[in-house]
């Protein structure tokens, strides 16, 4: 993974998964729940079965650095309310 990629993992109807592939760190909010969206009405989350009417409007982005337990930078697409 290249220093301005992140792992991107998604949760939605009680389910959590990740993108295959990684996504720029510095993409919008507005960006990374336009993917989600897509990806997830599409299937093609890794732990989140394809919901043709997935919608992230008012879902936090949250960002996390690379930390020594966990080598590579993280964004969470999540809930307004945690377990969502």
């Amino acid at each position: 993974m290249e220093e301005y990629e992140a792992k991107l993992n998604v949760t939605y109807g009680g389910q959590n998964g990740d993108f295959e592939d990684p996504v720029s760190f510095d993409a919008t909010d507005g960006d990374i729940r336009q993917w989600a969206t897509e990806a997830v009405r599409a299937g093609t989350v890794l732990g989140i079965p394809a919901t043709p009417d997935a919608n992230f409007t008012d879902f936090v982005v949250d960002r996390f650095e690379a930390t020594d337990s966990r080598p590579f930078k993280l964004l969470a697409l999540r809930p307004k309310t945690p377990f969502g």
